[in-house]
């Protein structure tokens, strides 16, 4: 799979600062603020066992998630 350079897209507001809260008890998963992945992107590439998913906001300010 090719992944092409992403472009920053400057019509977004700033990055949200970092907000990483930890999980509460060892059960519940923890809280990343989406902004801190995406920062100024609408779109990034996760890699997971060697294999490419990219996450992106779309038009109706929804998060996809594809393989």
């Amino acid at each position: 799979m090719t992944v092409k350079p992403m472009t920053p897209n400057t019509n977004l507001p700033p990055p949200a600062p970092l907000s990483i809260e930890p999980a509460i008890t060892n059960s519940e998963p923890r809280r990343i603020d989406v902004g801190a992945v995406l920062a100024d992107q609408r779109e990034v590439v996760l890699m997971h066992n060697g294999e490419a998913y990219r996450l992106r906001i779309t038009a109706n300010n929804k998060l996809i998630l594809t393989k």
